[in-house]
């Protein structure tokens, strides 16, 4: 690794101590990361157990979604902001011990909103593992960096997502469905506590020096002068961001993204419990292509944004969007009972899902300054739009004879539709 450039001149024992945190930081947060998904998507895998037990209809099932999504969203909007101005590590520890203790509020539930109303301040609260994280990662690596140290993310991202799809279907088919809200949420405590201890907020916090690097769009004298001119005050972030029209249409994009990453991972079970007659044993092995898809994806695109495309991010988010359009034209037309080939389609779908880099590309624009506030607004958007899915696709489930080829098409729509505005935009 070249060395890093920071304020002032550093001792070449300051640049192996700087790397030596840099990979501190960065290898104990993706370790906790791997974790979080086990109280926060663990309803996925036991949704047809759950509606099964309770007598849910799909809507029913869209609206638990939808509260935990749009909890999410709301997190999203505020919590890197809080992060920026409290601490990134205590904001993750104190969201960690929240989430573990909503996901037991909820296993208690017995109807429709005894559950969706703690799973919607759950989702609240675990959101805090993500917009902190990524503003403290931004203090310690520079744009020249940031694709691959966000494609790590991304791979423990689906790491998460995979070990949470295991332990949650062994834990719902031995132990219920209660069970997985209850005992796999636990593992998040103690990591969340071994993180806290390791990390620090900023390099300036063990007596080095902060990077010194700005936004892509906005140079740090840019983004002063647009300060000057908005009063400041806890929303004055907010209006720099929302002033930028490209920030504004990678949201769109973003939030298109998120209607086929959580339409899969939401309805992709249910359909093949339902419509291929599967047990929910089978059904979590044909969906696990699902997070093995998201897995793969993040370190390649990351990879060949920094080094091949010099750091853009554009081409990514594009192969992206056509790619998995194609694959959920596949889902769409090939019955459900072709399990093997709907695997394949569901990891392809998903691989190319985790080529975009919409999220580096929103911390690329502003820089470490607003990092936080960055990647928490923009990931807040992309839940609005991934809980406005699990309504309306539930709606077309109920109401139209569930059928299951336009909750595909409309995904794939959607990729088209973000494809065509990334193109137009050139953000």
């Amino acid at each position: 690794m070249k060395d890093i450039s920071v304020n002032g001149s550093i001792t070449k024992g300051d640049s192996a101590n700087f790397r030596s945190w840099q990979n501190r930081v960065l290898f104990s947060y993706t370790a906790f990361y791997m974790f979080v998904y086990m109280g926060r998507f663990n309803h996925w895998p036991a949704g047809p157990i759950i509606r099964e037990d309770i007598g849910f209809t799909h809507i029913d099932i869209g609206i638990i979604n939808a509260c935990l999504l749009w909890g999410f969203a709301i997190g999203g909007f505020t919590h890197g902001r809080i992060a920026e101005t409290y601490g990134y590590r205590f904001w993750l520890l104190s969201g960690t011990i929240a989430s573990v203790a909503l996901n037991w509020i909820t296993s208690f539930g017995n109807n429709l909103w005894t559950i969706a109303i703690p799973w919607a301040l759950n989702g609240f609260a675990n959101a805090t593992v993500w917009s902190p994280g990524i503003g403290m990662l931004a203090q310690w690596w520079d744009r020249g960096h940031r694709g691959r140290v966000m494609g790590l993310v991304g791979v423990s991202a689906g790491l998460s997502m995979l070990i949470m799809w295991a332990v949650t279907g062994w834990t719902v088919s031995e132990f219920g469905w209660r069970a997985a809200f209850r005992y796999p949420p636990l593992l998040m405590l103690p990591v969340g506590i071994v993180l806290f201890l390791l990390v620090r907020d900023r390099p300036s916090d063990v007596g080095l020096k902060d990077l010194n690097q700005s936004g892509s769009l906005n140079s740090e004298q840019e983004l002063n002068e647009q300060l000057s001119q908005i009063k400041e005050g806890p929303f004055a972030a907010y209006r720099v961001l929302f002033s930028n029209w490209r920030f504004v249409a990678t949201s769109q994009v973003k939030g298109l993204e998120n209607v086929v990453r959580y339409g899969l991972t939401t309805w992709a079970p249910l359909y093949y419990f339902e419509e291929a007659g599967l047990s929910i044993e089978t059904t979590a092995v044909v969906t696990v292509a699902i997070p093995i898809g998201y897995l793969t994806a993040p370190l390649v695109s990351g990879w060949i944004s920094d080094v091949l495309l010099d750091g853009r991010r554009i081409p990514m988010i594009a192969a992206s969007a056509v790619i998995s359009a194609a694959a959920l034209i596949g889902l769409a037309v090939i019955p459900a009972e072709n399990i093997y080939t709907g695997a394949a389609l569901l990891f392809i779908g998903a691989f190319a899902m985790s080529l975009s880099m919409t999220s580096t590309l929103a911390v690329d624009m502003f820089g470490p300054r607003y990092a936080g506030t960055a990647s928490g607004v923009i990931d807040g958007h992309g839940y609005v739009y991934a809980g406005a899915q699990a309504i309306i696709f539930a709606l077309i489930l109920d109401t139209a004879g569930a059928p299951w080829h336009l909750v595909f098409l409309g995904m794939a729509a959607a990729r088209i539709i973000s494809a065509i505005i990334a193109w137009r935009v050139r953000i």
